[in-house]
């Protein structure tokens, strides 16, 4: 059974149109338990929304994952931001998946909108906005991809949340 994410990236650092050139990533940097969890939960064949993070918060495109998760190599390296002394090659603490690049959205789909959407209520990214690695449920996959981010899509204007 196929199931259904969302990894955030910042713009600046790795954008979908850095997946679009590459073809296929490695997820790398996931620092946070449940984001770990959620990696290791994958399987190829599974699908994710991408969200870039930082001033244009909105999901912008689609990714596979196209592999099965295994031990993120940055934590090994001292050198690296995202070293973690307590993670072993024998012990890994940290996973990652490799992407690939499926399209992307024909206009992004912010933030302020999905939280206002009524067909969104519920979704991880409205409850959990600072999870990097979340589940979505396919309903509200489906929704994103084939309604709001097509061109001329629901309410396209940005709309700032009543909270």
């Amino acid at each position: 059974m196929k199931n259904y994410w969302l990894l955030k990236t910042e713009k600046d650092e790795f954008s979908i149109d850095d997946l679009k050139r590459v073809g296929t990533e490695p997820w790398t940097g996931v620092r946070n338990f449940q984001a770990r969890n959620n990696l290791m939960a994958m399987k190829k064949g599974d699908q994710c929304l991408i969200y870039h993070t930082g001033v244009e918060k909105a999901v912008v495109g689609i990714a596979k994952v196209t592999s099965e998760p295994y031990a993120d190599p940055t934590q090994f390296n001292k050198k690296n931001h995202a070293y973690d002394p307590k993670s072993t090659k024998e012990k890994p603490i940290w996973m990652l998946v490799e992407v690939s690049f499926m399209k992307k959205l024909m206009r992004p789909v912010s933030l302020a909108e999905i939280k206002l959407d009524p067909k969104l209520v519920g979704m991880t990214l409205t409850q959990a906005p600072r999870l990097s690695v979340q589940a979505v449920s396919e309903k509200h996959f489906k929704y994103i991809v084939e309604e709001l981010g097509r061109k001329g899509g629901p309410n396209p204007s940005p709309v700032q949340p009543r909270f």
